[in-house]
């Protein structure tokens, strides 16, 4: 069930252009599924009249906290990387539809380039609890862009590609050797578009299941603006609201 919840700024790392903010809040949270995201309120910012939607990066129920990584893109989420620890935050939550749980005993790829790496955090940390290691493979343009990367490495065996091969080996995902050193049954994609339609592309050549979450503009995250279509087979649907998860099947890409 959606919520508007009121949550303070409890601690902020700094990544240079992107932050990690961990946020706390006084109640009790609803159920939060891995690809469902969050609409954030931006105050203090007089050029941002909208609410900025963001990934769920982590959750702990325990404390009532939520995790968001932000990228400093526009004056919104500039404005969001820059406020202080002890900043109360408005945030509606949970939005979307998440990502569809594989069953024990299928091997799983999970795949994130540049920020689009946030999501899958949470998404790992859920397998895990439910007895399933993935393999994730994460890329970015270099070794700058790979945030937290030791701490996914917790979550199963990981690997990297680097544009300027800073680290990992030097290319895109879809020109990592793992793909041809182990099958997967399934794979899930989150990341710039061109590098998902690459990897949906590479997936349905080798006959495995895919799903990615897009990355469509947004702006009431409830399916009311229509400012974030996607033309699938099933006719302009609202990423928002029936996405941001989807299986590539229903993608006209």
């Amino acid at each position: 069930m959606k919520q508007i919840v009121d949550f303070k700024l409890v601690e902020k790392r700094d990544f240079g252009r992107s932050v990690l903010l961990r946020l706390r809040s006084g109640q009790s949270l609803p159920e939060m599924l891995p690809g469902q995201f969050v609409q954030v309120r931006v105050d203090g910012s007089p050029n941002t009249y909208l609410r900025r939607p963001i990934s769920i990066h982590d959750v702990d129920s325990a404390q009532n906290e939520i995790s968001l990584m932000v990228q400093r893109v526009g004056e919104g989420t500039r404005h969001l990387a820059d406020m202080r620890e002890g900043h109360l935050i408005s945030i509606v939550l949970p939005l979307g539809n998440g990502f569809t749980l594989p069953k024990i005993g299928e091997r799983i790829l999970l795949v994130g380039g540049g920020i689009g790496i946030a999501p899958l955090f949470y998404f790992a940390k859920v397998l895990n609890a439910k007895d399933i290691r993935p393999t994730l493979l994460l890329g970015g343009k270099s070794e700058s862009d790979l945030l937290r990367l030791n701490d996914y490495r917790q979550f199963g065996e990981t690997f990297v590609t680097t544009e300027d091969g800073s680290l990992g080996e030097k290319g895109f995902v879809t020109m990592h050797s793992v793909w041809n050193e182990k099958q997967f049954d399934k794979v899930y994609v989150c990341g710039p578009k061109p590098m998902m339609k690459a990897v949906a592309k590479l997936a349905a050549e080798k006959g495995v299941w895919c799903e990615v979450s897009l990355e469509n503009l947004m702006a009431c995250g409830l399916g009311a603006c229509l400012c974030c279509v996607e033309d699938t087979i099933d006719g302009n649907v609202c990423v928002c609201k029936e996405g941001p998860v989807f299986n590539t099947r229903r993608l006209k890409w």
